[in-house]
């Protein structure tokens, strides 16, 4: 499949778009060929087992003291405190926000940044939009971007669903505006164990991709 026109930044995949495939390997491959330049995977995968390069590994359930990512743990007693620990004790590991953690809105992620001095996020465009928030407020502290288009109290939405909030002419702009040097991510996944279902994830990322590279 053809590249199509560049954006300023390399545009990889979360390699779960393509989990049906496998394996991280072939999952890597299936993105290679859709014309994605790095896959987001998860922490420890061997990158010599992939055909693209590793964007942002992630780590689960919490951050380790490298690069990487980890997702907020979700709300509960004793979660705030248990976050801001983690995270300060894994400098330069990334923060992920969504919807039903922790950092479940915008302020809740400010409050975060100033208990947490220097941490850095991973910015996922549809979780802002499903809280009600825009994302274009939190890319200043952006480590990592994946990309997606959401509404509220919806995390993912086709990129041409008239119920999505997510400018994403808006977001690249102010990218170009703070002179991000990072990479940008598609993300989709089908994970209905997690309220997360949807049927066709390779051919939704393939859609954003191909809007998101006709804007250049």
């Amino acid at each position: 499949m053809s590249r199509g026109p560049r954006l300023r930044w390399p545009l990889g995949v979360v390699d779960l778009a393509y989990v049906r495939r496998g394996g991280e390997a072939e999952r890597a491959r299936a993105a290679a060929a859709d014309g994605f330049e790095h896959v987001d995977v998860l922490l420890g995968t061997d990158p010599a087992t992939l055909a693209l390069p590793i964007g942002c590994p992630t780590a689960f359930p919490r951050p380790l003291g490298t690069w990487c990512a980890a997702p907020a743990p979700p709300a509960g007693d004793g979660a705030w405190e248990r976050a801001v620990r983690w995270w300060r004790a894994a400098p330069g590991a990334l923060v992920e926000p969504w919807v039903g953690s922790v950092l479940g809105s915008t302020e809740a992620v400010r409050e975060f940044v100033r208990a947490v001095p220097g941490v850095r996020l991973l910015v996922d465009t549809g979780h802002v939009a499903a809280w009600g928030g825009d994302p274009c407020e939190l890319l200043h502290l952006a480590g990592h971007v994946q990309l997606r288009q959401g509404g509220p109290g919806r995390t993912q939405l086709h990129v041409d669903d008239a119920d999505g909030t997510v400018d994403f002419g808006a977001v690249l702009a102010r990218l170009d505006a703070l002179d991000y040097r990072g990479r940008l991510s598609v993300e989709h996944f089908d994970l209905p164990s997690f309220g997360w279902p949807l049927d066709d994830p390779e051919a939704w990322a393939r859609d954003l991709a191909a809007r998101l590279r006709a804007r250049g």
